[in-house]
């Protein structure tokens, strides 16, 4: 056979699956791990319509005044917006220590108590400026831990077919809890008098329900089997396996899993550098395969953190604001709008085109998507400045900032599509198992440091005048990052869709320069005997195979 890549390798990767393995054991695992998603998305829709709520700004003074100028205001805004973002950087290294030590259960529960007691001492701070930070601060210990345990187990849990779907269950999740957080402010800026602090208090308590709901749906999961593997309990992997596929231990797609697992445990405990806790380290930044892994990565979130629409997101009703939107009620609507929107297209991105039609298209039609939206609205924000000051002298005017407003739904559209999804997928499937944890953590500690200065930088970057770059500007310079991405993901992504995690060894140590233009269709079945036996290849999975049964029945028999 030829060796299919995108829609061609997902075909053959989902007839090679048999129907038992799509079963209710892993649709719950899915879920459980999933929702965790929705921890990022609550603080980014809340907080972002919070610091817009009367009540809110009346108790923390969130206004120009004598003492406090409009730069300074800015700053104490981002301060408030983006100390979750502090938080999530130490939260992203402390998941990698978590989930390799206690398990990506247990990870679980830790970090949902962690995010628990973060919201309840950012509600209960009764206009102290600093205990707001200190309980943002706290949250994002915990919800920043979501980003690496989440993505790691339903890399690990999921079918090969399938894990593009089962990954962007996360990020969907993500704008489930935009669209949440966006209602609910807007909810109860209607109907709970502005005069009352518990306006905006009453809102924030999603954070706990949600995190209530996951220790609960935790305790009826299923461990991943990888991590299982990994530290030596293969029985117990071997007996998850075959819960979350229906399907018996001696069943071949069950036994293809488990030794491909095991065989790329021995080959990574064959190029170890230290057993330390420097050794993975050492692994991750040094062995070439695994350097091109952590600088992708570490691009991805660079250039999609930088492009616009995360931004956005966090500040929407200033940006509806900057277009003409008036009226408080009417920005938290235009704003819970574009939750739905972008919601609605995340759940398209996962359903019908990650795994279909390729991570690499998929990212590429987002960017042109989100690339057309910005640039629209830079071009409207530099013919008709005086928008921003609410004053339309013309219909056309009027008619183009029209456009305008529907161009940043457009963005979002874009960007859960595109980059929004594959940050977190591709973090979690390209690392090998050893330092999974580890490259994964270090992706989104970079993520959240971006995160951060973005949050911070934007309120600044819109300023008329030094040291703003003016509405205008502000989107001229995320349309740039926008189309410098779009060839980044041509000349450096590789596709991976229908890939085994196990079978990522041989795309990463081809020569550098070829693993995103050729790398999928030169490694079609290499390094993989379950990808061999999608490819209906026989014998090479057979001659891949032999050795590395004997391997496992070895060890187990050691074991034993």
């Amino acid at each position: 056979m030829g060796n299919p890549v995108g829609p061609g390798m997902f075909k053959a990767a989902l007839a090679e699956t048999p129907r038992e393995t799509f079963n209710w054991r892993l649709a719950f695992s899915v879920i459980c791990f999933g929702l965790m998603g929705a921890a990022r998305g609550l603080d980014e829709g809340l907080i972002g319509t919070t610091v817009t709520q009367k009540s809110f700004i009346n108790e923390y003074n969130l206004k120009t005044s004598k003492t406090l100028n409009a730069t300074q205001l800015a700053n104490k805004i981002g301060n408030i917006t983006a100390m979750a973002q502090i938080g999530s950087v130490g939260g992203a290294l402390i998941a990698f220590i978590a989930c390799d030590k206690i398990g990506r259960l247990w990870a679980t529960r830790q970090l949902c108590i962690v995010w628990i007691v973060g919201v309840i001492i950012f509600i209960t701070s009764n206009g102290s400026y600093g205990q707001v930070l200190a309980g943002r601060f706290i949250m994002g210990l915990g919800i920043g831990q979501t980003t690496v345990v989440a993505p790691t187990y339903l890399a690990e849990a999921a079918p090969r077919s399938i894990r593009g779907l089962c990954i962007c269950i996360f990020s969907g999740s993500v704008y489930l809890g935009i669209m949440l957080g966006y209602f609910a402010n807007w909810g109860t800026s209607l109907h709970i008098s502005n005069s009352t602090s518990k306006q905006w208090v009453d809102a924030t308590i999603l954070h706990i329900i949600f995190a209530g709901i996951i220790i609960i749906m935790s305790f009826f999961a299923l461990e991943s089997p990888r991590w299982l593997a990994k530290v030596g309990r293969d029985e117990q992997a071997a007996t998850n396996m075959s819960k979350l596929r229906k399907l018996p231990q001696d069943h071949p797609y069950v036994r293809a899993e488990l030794i491909d697992i095991h065989d790329q445990l021995e080959r990574e405990r064959e190029v170890t550098l230290g057993s330390g806790f420097l050794g993975p380290f050492k692994e991750l930044f040094l062995l070439p395969g695994n350097r091109y892994r952590i600088l992708l990565g570490l691009g991805c979130q660079l250039l999609g953190q930088w492009s616009g629409a995360q931004s956005i997101t966090i500040y929407a009703p200033q940006f509806f604001a900057t277009l003409g939107v008036t009226g408080s009620s009417e920005k938290l609507f235009a704003t819970a709008i574009f939750g739905v929107v972008k919601f609605v297209s995340a759940l398209i991105c996962a359903f019908f085109l990650v795994d279909f039609i390729g991570r690499k298209r998929s990212l590429s039609l987002g960017i042109i998507i989100q690339f057309i939206s910005m640039l629209y609205v830079a071009i409207y924000l530099t013919v008709v400045p005086t928008i921003t000051s609410g004053k339309i002298q013309t219909l056309s005017q009027k008619r183009a900032g029209t456009g305008a407003i529907a161009m940043i739904y457009f963005s979002g559209v874009g960007w859960a599509l595109g980059w929004n999804s594959i940050q977190y997928l591709i973090g979690a499937e390209i690392f090998p198992l050893r330092v999974r944890s580890l490259g994964t953590s270090m992706i989104m500690c970079f993520h959240f440091v971006n995160q951060y200065g973005n949050t911070k930088a934007v309120p600044q970057m819109l300023i008329v005048g030094a040291p703003g770059l003016s509405p205008n500007g502000t989107f001229w310079f995320f349309s740039a990052i926008t189309l410098l991405g779009l060839g980044f993901v041509w000349f450096f992504l590789p596709e991976t869709a229908g890939k085994s995690l196990e079978g990522m060894d041989e795309l990463f140590n081809l020569p550098w320069h070829i693993i995103g233009r050729k790398g999928a269709a030169l490694t079609a079945g290499k390094g993989s005997v379950a990808e061999a036996m999608a490819l209906g290849d026989t014998e090479k999975a057979q001659m891949a195979g032999v050795e590395q049964v004997e391997n496992v029945e070895n060890v187990g028999k050691t074991k034993a």
